[in-house]
């Protein structure tokens, strides 16, 4: 069974018997796939699975222009979801598993945008792009270019890197820019400083990008205080401009945005297999782990903070080369970011710093919504029957 999988597939088999077999599926949400005798299976995600077979289906005496697969139909496989965001890993994963290459034009999947400080030049400078990148850091995703472009304007007012996209050939005669004139850059065009001194503070600004911004806070916080001990108020004033300036950068950043190496939370998102349990998708490093299904009401113990902590602490983390991690990106920022999200983002420092009480109050508030939709499905099937 492959990553990103909630739950077994259930099958069924397209013979004589088939109308009777779809009477049997689940009319719940739900991906399937549906396979010829050869090729390549049709796949897609269904809000009433059965429904939406019995459409594919059905018998038709005349030809029509909707697509019906009864004639070539073999087998159906279908994987039952209760959240958008499980249908669509759900559908992420089966669409990499069965279709390899094309699934990307099958899911059309946006990377978002992201803020980057590559290593690979000497004389780095912060770049905005939807790929990442290997070596050096990378600070998203925001959900438009126009975001990350403010981040990137910001974060280059609070630092001296250049800004000019030329591959620098340092001269004392080279003409420069208005930057350096304001003494915004530290000018390493003209040689004003050495390469160690600028990647000194190329190195400030990863170490921003790394801590969200609490490195240079609590740098600007401590010099602001000491400046005013020793009644230097105007170079205080200064400092305490900067620690605004930075909080105000913080405070109007997406939720998301952070190191990609160190992007981690947790989706509480209602389970298939039980109104009572839970389905925790923890994103850890950017990449979404294994779902674990979480039970509630364990008798042995009756504590949901203990029961949490020793399942995830059972849990191990995996890493994705960086063409998956922007796809699992892209999956996070088009649920997270959409008018259907639902279930509840968490989000964690690192998997070891994990906010148990918050995680526990999601877990129940998702539980008891799961429980109030099963009582209202009840009774409109008694309705209905009546």
């Amino acid at each position: 069974m492959s990553l990103l999988f909630s739950g077994p597939a259930q099958s069924v088999i397209c013979n004589e018997n088939l109308d009777e077999a779809l009477s049997e599926v689940p009319n719940r949400p739900a991906v399937f796939a549906i396979w010829a005798e050869d090729g390549l299976p049709y796949l897609g995600r269904a809000g009433d699975l059965r429904r939406r077979l019995k459409r594919l289906l059905r018998k038709r005496e005349v030809p029509g222009r909707l697509l019906n697969l009864r004639a070539v139909a073999q087998r159906i496989l279908y994987w039952c979801t209760a959240s958008n965001l499980e249908s669509l890993l759900v559908l992420y994963e089966c669409a990499r598993l069965y279709l390899p290459d094309t699934y990307s034009d099958l899911l059309r999947l946006k990377v978002p945008w992201f803020v980057r400080l590559p290593r690979s030049n000497p004389f780095p400078r912060l770049q905005v792009g939807s790929r990442l990148t290997a070596s050096g850091a990378t600070y998203g995703p925001f959900r438009t270019r126009a975001l990350a472009d403010q981040f990137e304007h910001d974060l280059l007012d609070l630092f001296q890197l250049r800004r000019c996209p030329e591959d620098l050939q340092p001269s004392p005669d080279h003409p420069g820019c208005i930057y350096g004139e304001m003494n915004m850059c530290l000018r390493p065009c003209q040689e004003v400083v050495s390469v160690e001194e600028y990647v000194s503070e190329a190195r400030r600004v990863t170490e921003f990008l790394y801590t969200s911004g609490k490195s240079a806070l609590t740098v600007a916080e401590f010099s602001r205080d000491r400046l005013s001990e020793e009644l230097q108020f105007e170079a205080a004033a200064r400092e305490h401009e900067r620690a605004e300036r930075i909080r105000t950068m913080l405070r109007l950043q997406d939720e998301l945005a952070r190191e990609v190496s160190q992007s981690c939370g947790v989706a509480v998102l209602p389970s298939a297999s039980a109104h009572n349990a839970v389905v925790l998708w923890f994103l850890a490093g950017g990449a979404w782990q294994k779902p674990l299904t979480f039970t509630t009401g364990n008798p042995a113990t009756g504590s949901l903070d203990r029961d949490l902590r020793e399942l995830i602490q059972l849990a191990s983390w995996t890493d994705v080369p960086l063409r998956e991690k922007e796809e699992h990106l892209a999956i996070l920022g088009r649920w997270y970011w959409s008018s259907w999200r639902d279930g509840i983002w968490i989000r964690c420092e690192s998997p070891d710093r994990i906010p148990y009480r918050r995680l526990v109050t999601a877990v129940s508030k998702v539980v008891h919504q799961s429980a109030a939709v099963a009582s209202d499905s009840v009774k409109k099937g008694a309705t209905e029957k009546l």
